[in-house]
């Protein structure tokens, strides 16, 4: 008897001239699926939401996993105390990942978390899939329908067509302000560069010869012109018993031109690996024998963000000033990366926090759009103290309950007093 695939039909198509394209709707569309679009889904979803959420890249995780960042910052607080200051997504993922081994926290200033990526991927996927969120990966926006200070649906061009994505509310957690940006609303850049990092994993290391932070830092410094290194320090973030170590090494420029940053991209890859050979000639007991295991995706600090009803200032960071409509908070120092050799490193003390207000995630005249991440309203240097993991899991927090509190109306009417019940374990 023939076997059945012989006897399979193949067809001839072409494209209809107008192809309508795809409709998707929901209750809340998130665009960016980083660690804070992510917290923003699942507590979207815990909510009862029907969520939509979408990102250019063709996996999810965003730069937290992708980029091989390889550390949770700005979850705990300051030494000696250590308090835990954001929870939602994060308890979940150390309940589940620790018992593995495959995160470990680190006590220095404050406590960061080392976690494996692989393993941190595959825990997002599978959350995100048992919550039912639909997902659109690989789509890039195209078009913002904005009416009466509403945004009615959202156009995405992707490789099995377009899609366009009606909702109620909208988060954008791209990290660039792509939506707010899209959607012609107000945005800041920066007058100069603030650059972000090709980070990479290294494996076949000697861990117990692995040198100190100050040590790597100071011979970097030293070393950076005979070996041609952008960036004049470095970090190695040993994972504990594995032998491997995330890099961060290098300085590479972020521009929102598309030829330009795939131009840095290169760029970033071939700085990594003049890193990587200082590292073998520097320290060989260390890592003499070290292999690339990874080149995550270009990771981006600070580009493009949203002009909101309020900009936190560096003078509210340094001063803790807690705002009525907070929503997240942290300890992180400021971390400004606007030198190609170096950059601004400022500590606070033991029991400092400092907050995010609801009012710096929010577009003027725009009532269903919550900007969370990255690319929420600061100065340079107040902007470069919020923008890691912690408060960024907070404020997509802290955006999923703001849109659910204002339904169909208005996210600037929604009392603080409401919020602030929500989210009292971020807060208090």
């Amino acid at each position: 008897m023939p076997h059945p695939l012989t006897e399979l039909k193949v067809d001839t198509v072409r494209k209809r001239q107008g192809t309508a394209a795809h409709q998707v709707t929901g209750d809340i569309c998130i665009v960016g699926a980083g660690v804070a679009g992510i917290s923003a889904a699942i507590e979207s979803a815990k909510l009862g939401r029907d969520v939509v959420l979408v990102d250019a890249l063709p996996v999810l995780g965003g730069q937290m996993v992708n980029s091989l960042i390889g550390l949770f910052a700005g979850v705990f607080g300051n030494a000696p105390e250590y308090r835990q200051l954001t929870h939602g997504m994060f308890d979940e993922i150390f309940a589940d990942l620790g018992p593995g081994g495959d995160l470990h926290f680190n006590r220095s200033h404050t406590m960061t978390v080392f976690y494996d990526e692989v393993v941190l991927g595959r825990w997002i996927e599978e959350r995100i899939r048992s919550l039912g969120v639909k997902v659109v990966l690989g789509a890039v926006i195209q078009d913002v329908e904005l009416r009466d200070g509403r945004i009615e649906s959202v156009s995405f061009a992707s490789r099995y067509g377009d899609i366009t994505v009606c909702a109620t509310g909208f988060v954008d957690s791209t990290g660039d302000a792509a939506l707010a940006w899209e959607a012609g609303l107000p945005c800041r850049i920066p007058e100069r560069t603030i650059y972000g990092s090709q980070q990479l994993v290294l494996e076949n290391l000697d861990e117990n010869h692995k040198p100190g932070r100050d040590e790597l830092a100071e011979r970097v410094d030293e070393k950076a012109g005979e070996y041609g290194l952008t960036r004049h320090d470095g970090l190695a973030f040993f994972f504990p018993g594995r032998n491997t170590a995330v890099m961060n090494m290098t300085h590479i420029e972020a521009p929102l031109d598309p030829v330009h940053a795939s131009a840095a991209q290169l760029e970033g890859r071939a700085q990594a690996d003049r890193a990587v050979a200082f590292l073998r000639a520097e320290f060989p007991k260390a890592f003499g024998d070290a292999k690339v295991r990874a080149y995550g995706f270009p990771g981006r600090r600070q580009t493009r963000w949203l002009a909101a009803v309020h900009q936190l200032t560096l003078d509210e960071v340094r001063t803790g000033h807690r705002f009525e409509d907070s929503v997240a908070r942290t300890a992180w120092p400021i971390e400004l990366h606007d030198r190609a050799e170096g950059y601004v490193w400022e500590l606070f003390e033991p029991d400092h926090l400092h907050y995010v207000p609801l009012r710096s995630m929010l577009a003027p005249d725009v009532h269903n759009l919550v900007a969370a991440g990255r690319c929420v309203d600061g100065d340079a240097a107040a902007l470069s103290s919020i923008r890691v993991m912690g408060p960024c899991a907070a404020m997509g927090a802290g955006a999923a309950h703001a849109l659910e509190l204002a339904g169909k109306e208005s996210v600037h009417d929604v009392k603080p007093a409401d919020l602030h019940d929500r989210l009292t374990e971020n807060l208090d």
